[in-house]
Parts: structure tokens; C-alpha cells; sequence
């Protein structure tokens, strides 16, 4: 992933934001010293974005023991990525995430007096069937309340290989999703 950030980043059209972006691969669940020589400073970034791993350890896992690993976690490793993004995430700085709506508790407990302003969105496959993921957002050191925003609905019902109005445009970089 942090190759294809690079590539990215390498791009043309992506020349006015290279002097503002430094990619880091490092393990999000270090503490304290570990985490800063690794390139995670405390208190230095604006936005904090995670893609944690999605699965519970009772969900179906692959049968390839290291992709099992890395696509698993629990409660406690998910305090590890909320308590790293507080860390490095400045004094009213945004932390992003997105994760399965069964993790939501796990979430706003780690989130508690770490962040306010939570803002949740559910993304839907279609609009009458359950959420599949979640986008979680909340501001460093902020008391403000949490709100539950619209949901975005990938699929138009009955529709196969179809996108929203709004998935596509989202999906092609032509809308932003604000949280």
C-alpha cells in the first residue's frame, strides 16, 4: 500500500500536493518513543485516516495463516489504532476511519474522551438492505455532540454491476464525502 502511495504521489497531476504529504509504514500499534522513530510524531497531523483491519475472529477467514492475521481484529488492537491517532493527530485534528458496523461500540469506546464531533455514516449495498461498513469521524479535543449522518447507498436496487449517482461520482473523484 505505501508503494502505491508512492506512485501516486509521483504522478503529475499530483505535483502541487507533494510537498505537503509524507507516507509512513509503520506499525500503528506502537507506543510512546517506538512510534515517533518510526515516523508517527505526536500532535504533528491535521487528518488521521485509517483502514484497519476489518474481520472479528469469529468471522470466515482465509485459510492462508498470515493473510488470516492481517485481516483480523479485536477490541484491543482497535484501541491500539484510536489511541495512535489521537497521538499524532493535532490539537483539534480530524481522525477518519472506516470499519464494519458490528465494531461501532469498540469505536466510540476508544473514541471517548479522546475525540468529539463523531460523525458516523453507514454505507449501504443497497437502500433497503444493512449497512456493510462504516465511515467514523470525530475531532481531536472536541465536545461536540455525535451525529448520525445520511447513509451512502452503493447500488441502485434490483441493478447488477450498477452505481449510485453518488457512488459514482464519488467513486471517480468528481464529489467529496463530507463528515
Amino acid at each position: 500500500m505505501a508503494n502505491c502511495a508512492r506512485q501516486t504521489m509521483q504522478r503529475a497531476e499530483n505535483a502541487s500536493l507533494q510537498p505537503r504529504v509524507r507516507i509512513v509504514a509503520a506499525d500503528v500499534t506502537l507506543d510512546g518513543r517506538a512510534r515517533e522513530a518510526a515516523g508517527l510524531e505526536s500532535g504533528r497531523f491535521d487528518q488521521v485516516i485509517a483502514n484497519p483491519p476489518f474481520n472479528d475472529a469469529r468471522d470466515r477467514q482465509s485459510p492462508n495463516a498470515a493473510r488470516a492475521a492481517a485481516h483480523v481484529i479485536d477490541a484491543s488492537t482497535m484501541l491500539a489504532w484510536i489511541k495512535t491517532a489521537s497521538a499524532i493527530a493535532r490539537p483539534g485534528g480530524r481522525f477518519s476511519m472506516i470499519a464494519r458496523p458490528s465494531m461501532l461500540a469498540d469505536i466510540l469506546a476508544g473514541m471517548e474522551r479522546r475525540f468529539g464531533a463523531i460523525a458516523i455514516r453507514p454505507v449501504h449495498p443497497r437502500a433497503d438492505e444493512a449497512a456493510i461498513r462504516i465511515l467514523v469521524s470525530g475531532v481531536k479535543g472536541s465536545r461536540a455532540r455525535l451525529a448520525l449522518l445520511p447513509a451512502v447507498v452503493l447500488h441502485p436496487d434490483g441493478a447488477l454491476g450498477q452505481f449510485t449517482p453518488q457512488a459514482d461520482a464519488l467513486i471517480n473523484g468528481e464529489a467529496a464525502l463530507l463528515m
